[in-house]
């Protein structure tokens, strides 16, 4: 049975706070794993962030984005090489904090746009660089779950078919596909196709509601995406994702404007409850 996680976005960006009641709370609640999102390379902290979660009997996965001036698929390689190197450090940080799993738009600088498609010369720069994080992930016993995103977010992997290209193209076992129904609810003709398209790769699956509130109070289909998943025969991990006017600088990044849920603690339970239900169905 597929184990539910929450992301952590909702309360925290830094992930410098205590949140030691805020885990308490998603372990009560039923949740098996908290998704910590992971921004700087302090291994020491990482390691006593994962050791509070696995205190409480929760697991951990992390997330993490590359800034512009990290960009696996900038032309001066100075930043790709930097870039290579944080993500190898990302890598040690989720290690440390006991997490199986590394997930993110990892190939290319969020929101960092050329106005034009993406090159060949943008993909074999990033596939590149990605088998060699990859080679890193897998001596840490850590997969990358790559994601895609949005074409307001990235404009080198931007929908399933992409996705599974790139993987294949890196050709690593430490590098494998995540998916969001956020991005795939924008990008994609058909959301179950997608995910069958991503199948033979699919490590990690982000459950995100079109306005990015409560899972289930919007017009995504989750039904079609539980029965495509049990389809294929996916029994990964499933996390919410979902953003609030808090943090504020989270707010600006993902333009969300408008409160849509009273507490990111009734958001957690309500969309607990309805992963639940859904995944009960199939």
């Amino acid at each position: 049975m597929n184990k539910l996680g929450m992301n952590l976005f909702i309360w925290t960006m830094t992930m410098n706070e205590d949140l030691s009641d805020t885990l308490r709370f998603l372990k009560q609640t039923g949740f098996d794993f908290v998704e910590m999102p992971v921004n700087d390379t302090d291994v020491g902290k990482w390691h006593r962030l994962g050791q509070q979660a696995a205190d409480l009997g929760l697991g951990v996965q992390t997330c993490t984005i590359l800034p512009p001036d990290l960009s696996l698929i900038s032309p001066d390689e100075a930043v790709r090489r930097a870039g290579v190197d944080y993500l190898k450090a990302v890598v040690d940080c989720s290690a440390a904090a006991g997490s199986p799993i590394l997930m993110g738009p990892l190939y290319a600088g969020f929101k960092t746009f050329t106005g034009k498609p993406a090159t060949e010369e943008e993909w074999n720069w990033s596939v590149e660089a990605m088998r060699e994080v990859a080679e890193h992930a897998h001596e840490q016993g850590v997969t990358l779950a790559v994601e895609y995103l949005n074409r307001f977010e990235v404009y080198l992997l931007t929908c399933a078919d992409d996705l599974r290209r790139y993987v294949e193209a890196v050709d690593h076992p430490a590098c494998r596909a995540a998916f969001d129904t956020f991005h795939a609810n924008m990008e994609e003709k058909s959301i179950p196709d997608a995910i069958r398209t991503l199948a033979p790769y699919l490590v990690h699956v982000q459950i995100s509601e079109n306005d990015r509130s409560t899972p289930g109070k919007g017009h995504i289909h989750f039904d079609e995406v539980f029965q495509a998943l049990a389809d294929v025969g996916y029994n990964g991990p499933i996390a919410i994702e979902a953003f609030g006017p808090n943090p504020p600088e989270l707010a600006a990044a993902t333009h969300i404007f408008r409160p849509m849920f009273d507490s990111p603690e009734q958001l957690a339970a309500e969309g607990y409850q309805f992963l639940k239900s859904e995944r009960a169905k199939v």
